[in-house]
């Protein structure tokens, strides 16, 4: 593809004075409009700053490549600007990268499997060319930055090489554009230079490109996964030595990864039969590394599942509303009312809650899959479900306390672990290979994880519940700060699990007896998810998407939105992801928010947390200012700890 034929020399522009990444965006798109190749500006701006929602397209060495699809594109084209100052804050592949260099890829609605990523993997080949980004950077005129985009590729036989070692990679990203071929064209002149054959598969967002074949791998000395996803077909490379590590590393240190392939790799693919394949899924970066990563895959996997619950519940209770019948809605009696309307909302209630309940399960098991691939997601999915308490259900202890998001990690991370040994510790003869995947390691890994939930995990957080229980009605005599302090507190724990769960029979016990108002419970309740939305929001346009990676991103809109409709279970994502930091400023924001309230004269009797229940609550401005206390703490503690954090990780990178 010629690049050139892709913009225009007016569409280049040098010196651009821009002060953050979103300005830098908007001049290309005004630039692109006024050569008349879309019809809207906004609708493009929309597109392009939805894909930087997904993932960086910063690249490295002072490189960015936003892009968007949209139908307002009238002509597949790129524009480009050359920064006067750098930008810092671009989020990048390279954390240490300022963004001096950017092209901006406007692609049609029609175009978006075909052209824009022809355009970014030419594009993001050449870049990866010596002397090419430099050439670019030189250019004086756009003139001469286009007669150097496109690289002239040699017409002479290539000299044949004799090659000692081969080895084999696979690139893919999260999106499956840039980063997978910027990583392959970095392995393959690695190779050139070390003497090694690199070939290398991309597996991106047109589907797998020069797929290696059955030969190709059988000669293989090594194999690489550069991957930020599970690369597919993983079963094909058993028997191999291999190196696991994301897309980006091949950029920094190319000949390191293959030399560490060929004399020090991670491990050994290992497969069971052609049908269920047990790889290994290590990601080669140590213990804490692959915890992190086994969590961070379980929350992508259950988010889509707050998101389906909540907005079932949502629903249900926004159309009950005129109706009045929002804390009604789940008796049974409405499940066979006279009015349709009703029996579909109890109902709509009702399924979303069902829907919660395959939170923790699909949770778990995404965990233990990370960690084991196939082999570890029964176990995971199990102990996900006991930590939802489902096994109450069928042994005799029906008002047993379930361990919650707690419980959930450790039995996924545990489900992960022992089938990830399991896997890699049993040899069978081949005649008997089949058993292992099928029977062996589930029947070993679920039989642990019972013991483990029924000896520790249950006892040691149902004690914890208990504890916290009789605390709060030990309280009951104490001043009202202090009361509203504990209920709050326990409240805020675990965001709707039982720890959540026992403040609120308490606390609506204690209302029903008209002893004390649920006012510190029910602002509890919505703080942490409307605090943790507050901050994606901040950290959106203020910080300039810095702090939250984009998938925290992503749910911190859900969990916005969830909080106005009292669905707290919207933060449990940023607990997961980091519960050390969460937990405590979820806990503060709560005490602080409920103590405000309380001390102002707020006074809510009915259990109604919600947007719905404010016209109920007794000075009204009290409540409300607690919330935003509360709810304000939260994001901007949040945003503080986490940049912190951010600023030390850089800082170690320099060094």
């Amino acid at each position: 593809m010629q690049l050139r034929n892709m913009t225009h020399p007016n569409l280049v522009m040098f010196d651009v004075d821009a002060q953050n990444k979103e300005q830098v965006i908007r001049q290309l798109i005004s630039n692109i409009e006024k050569q008349g190749y879309i019809e809207s500006e906004d609708a493009l701006l929309e597109a392009v700053l939805n894909r930087e929602e997904q993932s960086p397209t910063g690249m490295e060495k002072g490189l960015a490549i936003p892009h968007g699809k949209s139908s307002t594109v009238k002509k597949a084209v790129f524009a480009v600007a050359r920064l006067k100052t750098p930008l810092e804050d671009w989020e990048s592949i390279d954390p240490s990268n300022k963004v001096q260099l950017v092209f901006l890829i406007a692609i049609p609605e029609s175009e978006a499997g075909t052209t824009h990523l022809k355009v970014l993997s030419t594009l993001s080949t050449n870049l990866m060319r010596d002397g090419y980004l430099e050439g670019l950077m030189a250019a004086e005129t756009s003139e001469e930055f286009l007669n150097r985009l496109d690289v002239e590729e040699k017409t002479e036989a290539p000299v044949e090489k004799e090659f000692t070692k081969t080895v084999v990679a696979i690139t893919a990203c999260a999106t499956g554009i840039a980063h997978t071929y910027m990583s392959a064209e970095a392995l393959e002149k690695a190779g050139r230079e070390l003497g090694v054959k690199v070939l290398v598969e991309k597996q991106g967002a047109n589907g797998i490109e020069d797929e290696l074949t059955a030969d190709v791998i059988k000669n293989a000395d090594a194999v690489i996964f550069a991957t930020d996803i599970a690369p597919k077909k993983k079963e094909r490379f058993a028997g191999k030595a291999y190196v696991a590590t994301r897309v980006a590393e091949p950029l920094k240190r190319g000949k390191e990864l293959i030399q560490k392939s060929l004399d020090n790799p991670d491990g050994v693919v290992e497969a069971g039969d052609e049908d269920e394949s047990s790889t290994t899924t290590s990601s080669g970066g140590g213990f804490f590394k692959d915890m992190v990563q086994a969590v961070m895959t379980g929350i992508s996997y259950m988010i889509p599942v707050i998101v389906a619950g909540g907005l079932m519940m949502g629903i249900a209770k926004l159309g009950a509303m005129p109706f009045g019948l929002v804390n009604e809605l789940g008796d049974p009696k409405y499940a066979t009312h006279s009015n349709e309307l009703f029996v579909i909302l109890h109902h709509l209630d009702k399924f979303g809650g069902l829907i919660f309940k395959f939170m923790y399960p699909i949770f778990a098991a995404f965990v233990a899959y990370s960690l084991a691939d196939r082999v570890g997601l029964v176990a995971g999915f199990i102990g996900g479900a006991f930590a939802g308490g489902l096994h109450y259900t069928f042994w005799d202890n029906p008002e047993g306390i379930p361990s919650g998001f707690l419980g959930a990690l450790i039995l996924g991370l545990a489900a992960g672990y022992i089938a990830r040994f399991l896997n890699q510790k049993i040899q069978l003869n081949k005649n008997l290979a089949a058993m292992k995947p099928m029977f062996i390691i589930p029947a070993v890994s679920v039989l642990s994880i019972f013991f483990l939930n029924f000896y520790i995990v249950d006892p040691v957080f149902g004690g914890l519940n208990v504890v916290l229980r009789n605390w709060i009605e030990a309280a009951q005599g104490t001043g009202d700060v202090v009361l509203a302090s504990i209920i709050a507190s326990a409240t805020a724990f675990d965001l709707g699990g039982p720890i959540n769960k026992a403040a609120g029979a308490i606390a609506i016990g204690l209302a029903a007896d008209e002893v004390y108002p649920l006012t510190a419970r029910v602002l509890a309740i919505v703080i942490p998810p409307i605090g943790l939305g507050l901050a994606v929001i901040i950290d959106k346009y203020v910080v300039g998407r810095r702090v939250f990676p984009a998938d925290l991103r992503i749910a911190g809109n859900t969990s916005l939105l969830l909080g106005f409709l009292a669905i707290s279970e919207g933060a449990i994502p940023f607990m997961l992801r980091n519960p050390l930091i969460t937990i405590p400023i979820n806990i503060i924001g709560a005490i602080l928010g409920a103590s405000t309230a309380v001390l102002l004269g707020a006074v809510q009797w009915l259990p109604l947390p919600a947007i719905w229940g404010w016209p109920l609550v007794e000075n009204l401005w009290a409540y409300l200012l607690g919330l935003v206390v509360g709810a304000g703490f939260i994001a901007f503690a949040n945003i503080f700890v986490r940049f912190a954090i951010l600023k030390k990780k850089e800082r170690e990178a320099q060094v």
